[in-house]
């Protein structure tokens, strides 16, 4: 994974500095239009809140409840770890029987 994908808010170069330190990432930074008004559907921003879904399916992840960053990290990991194994373990519905 080297790409990320932020919020207007995220606009500038702290941003980078602080992914410049953890590789070469590319930055995307998603936008509202100034021409919209009202609702409207950004681009890949589904991607953000979906992944903030599925972390949140996590009890310790839905609120802020850890005393230090390092603590939140390693929860997020954990969820992440989870999500991962519960689609590894998930059988394929394209498999095929082997002959044996």
């Amino acid at each position: 994974m080297r790409q990320v994908y932020a919020d207007g808010g995220y606009t500038g170069d702290k941003l980078t500095k602080a992914l410049a330190r953890h590789g070469k990432w590319r930055i995307e930074i998603v936008k509202r239009s100034d021409r919209s008004t009202g609702f409207a559907v950004l681009p890949r921003r589904w991607v953000v809140e979906r992944t903030f879904a599925w972390l949140n399916r996590n009890r310790r992840l839905a609120k802020d409840f850890e005393a230090t960053v390092g603590s939140s990290e390693a929860w997020i990991y954990l969820a992440s770890v989870q999500l991962l194994a519960r689609r590894l373990a998930r059988p394929t519905t394209n498999s095929v029987a082997m002959p044996g």
